[in-house]
């Protein structure tokens, strides 16, 4: 199969694949996390629009980029009915086609775990963001739990190929940190399997 053909079947297939999830609690996380954002507003890895109706009425307008191409086209069909402007952009996370401090917040729910260099993704993501600016995320991650965390770590050369480079084992809160933001919340979920994080860019530094 093609890239461009697994992209397509891959996006037409995932809402029905988590929809059972949504079920279970990832809908009202991911509602958790994009709480309070505000103003101009980028969403990577925006993936089919699933976020749209869950966002604040403080949001002016929103920016969903995906590398996926299929995705985007996707998300078009339910910008429609979000109370604010969408744009959707065909983009990777790691080279942001956006001048420096022109978003108020930037948002992310499941993406990092894909993100082929996720350290140069959160660095675009910091440069692009006003001062002050929000960085909200929910992401699985590498359990504390030494012998869960080795599972996941043996686990993850397989899962990578079954599930669109997915890794089971990053710790994407050490990440968020060394790229220079401020982490104001984290709540862990699922024993610490799922964490929602609040950061921010700080005001005093570029």
């Amino acid at each position: 199969m093609k890239p461009k053909e697994a992209g397509s079947l891959f996006s037409s297939l995932y809402d029905p694949l988590t929809a059972p999830l949504e079920e279970l609690g990832l809908r009202e996380l991911r509602r958790k996390t994009l709480r309070g954002v505000r103003g101009n507003v980028l969403e990577l890895g925006v993936g089919t629009g699933k976020n749209f109706p869950l966002y604040p009425p403080s949001v002016e307008r929103l920016v969903g980029m995906d590398p996926d191409e299929a995705m985007p086209r996707r998300a078009e069909q339910r910008a429609g009915k979000a109370s604010f402007p969408v744009e959707a952009v065909e983009a990777d996370a790691e080279e942001l086609p956006f001048e420096d401090e022109s978003f108020d917040a930037v948002t992310a729910t499941l993406v990092f775990c894909t993100i082929p260099d996720p350290a140069r993704a959160l660095r675009e993501a910091r440069r692009v963001l006003t001062r002050g600016g929000q960085l909200r995320l929910l992401e699985h991650v590498r359990m504390e739990r030494r012998p869960a965390a080795w599972t996941q770590k043996k686990a993850t050369p397989v899962w990578k190929r079954l599930a669109g480079g997915c890794h089971l084992d990053r710790d994407t809160l050490s990440l968020v940190c060394r790229a220079g933001f401020e982490v104001d919340l984290v709540e862990r979920h699922l024993d610490g399997l799922v964490l929602v994080i609040f950061a921010r860019k700080d005001h005093a530094t570029p």
